[in-house]
């Protein structure tokens, strides 16, 4: 039953409450009365009931959607976390490519370096001055070949009162250093003490050089024989015209070992046009010559490895007063150490350097594969 029904509680004009009717009919009436408040308070506890049943409902709902959501944020942060560790690490690893490509690039401009100066020495070894030679030697097979020779000049100190001794055979000057002390008959009753020292010299053992073309610089070959003066006014004259390519000429020199000529301009733009054409008209012996123009080459040692060397056949002598004229007392010694009975033998070179004074001994002819010391 609705609550909202109406009711109404009429007096009957005939009814009194002061009669038993009219009581009964009031007590009826507030039963009705009663019995609809009791079905309404049922239905309204039915409702009561129904909405905490829903509000339980959407908090386990609510609780359910706040653990999720707190899940997903979670879940959100640490993928984000991992996101960002691999955005760094990408970072970290763009950065070393970012250095690996920049030593590469400056490896690879390196190498273009080197390749464009590889490519100007091959230009340049291939314009080099043409020289005829004429081959008047033996042909032989490779193992029976010689090793090459080289012939350096080594300034060797010498102090006073010492004397260098160069024999013609290894066996004599070892002989020599194996006895060591020597007592020199200077005559009568006068004697000297002389001690016999190893000669060591430093040597080259690895020799590398750079070289690149100069700016300033061209090299004239293919040149007539005539006086030397003459044939550098006149190249000096022709190179220094700017009809024939060239420019105001600060040196000419001429090359005693190959006859060539070095002409050193002193602008340095002048140069390279001349070797580009190669060959050049110049009137020479009134009449015009066909010269050749090349680059010069400029040289410089990057690597010198050097090693000491004994020399075989060369002895120092230390130890020699001055009790006698320079001369006489060389002739003696060198009289002393070419008997055999003094275990000497025949001396190639002798130089003596008497006390007080200072000197130096030129060393050469050097063989590479021998040893040897002259």
């Amino acid at each position: 039953m609705s609550s909202d029904e109406d009711f109404s509680l009429v007096d009957d004009p005939q009814m009194s409450e002061n009669t038993l009717e009219g009581v009964k009919a009031a007590i009826s009436c507030y039963k009705k009365k009663h019995e609809l408040l009791l079905e309404e308070h049922k239905e309204l506890a039915a409702a009561r009931d129904d909405r905490r049943d829903m509000a339980k409902q959407f908090k386990q709902r609510t609780d359910k959607l706040i653990q999720a959501t707190k899940d997903d944020q979670r879940s959100h942060n640490d993928q984000l976390a991992n996101e960002q560790m691999k955005l760094d690490q990408l970072k970290l690893e763009n950065d070393e490519l970012m250095k690996e490509l920049q030593k590469v690039e400056a490896a690879l401009k390196d190498q273009k370096a080197e390749n464009k100066h590889l490519r100007q020495q091959t230009d340049v070894f291939g314009a080099v001055p043409e020289k005829k030679v004429v081959f008047t030697g033996l042909t032989a097979n490779a193992d029976d070949t010689e090793k090459f020779e080289m012939k350096p000049h080594i300034v060797y100190p010498m102090e006073g009162g010492t004397a260098l001794v160069t024999f013609e055979e290894e066996s004599v000057a070892k002989t020599i250093l194996t006895m060591k002390e020597h007592k020199v008959d200077l005559g009568g009753e006068c004697s000297i003490t002389v001690e016999a020292k190893q000669v060591h010299l430093m040597l080259p053992k690895l020799v590398e050089i750079d070289t690149d073309v100069c700016p300033h610089r061209i090299l004239i070959s293919s040149l007539p024989k005539m006086d030397t003066e003459m044939l550098l006014n006149k190249l000096e004259i022709h190179f220094s015209k700017s009809k024939h390519g060239g420019g105001e000429v600060d040196e000419c020199e001429m090359m005693p070992d190959s006859g060539n000529v070095v002409l050193t301009f002193v602008d340095q733009n002048f140069a390279k046009g001349l070797t580009e054409t190669e060959y050049h008209e110049v009137k020479l012996l009134q009449t015009k010559h066909k010269v050749r123009v090349t680059p010069f080459l400029n040289g410089k040692i990057t690597n010198l490895e050097t090693k000491m060397t004994a020399c075989l056949r060369t002895v120092l002598l230390t130890g020699i007063p001055a009790v006698m004229e320079q001369e006489t007392l060389q002739d003696l010694l060198e009289i002393h150490f070419q008997k055999n009975g003094n275990g000497g033998g025949e001396i190639e070179a002798f130089l003596y350097n008497p006390v007080g004074q200072q000197a130096s001994a030129l060393f050469g002819g050097i063989s590479s594969g021998a040893e040897e010391n002259k």
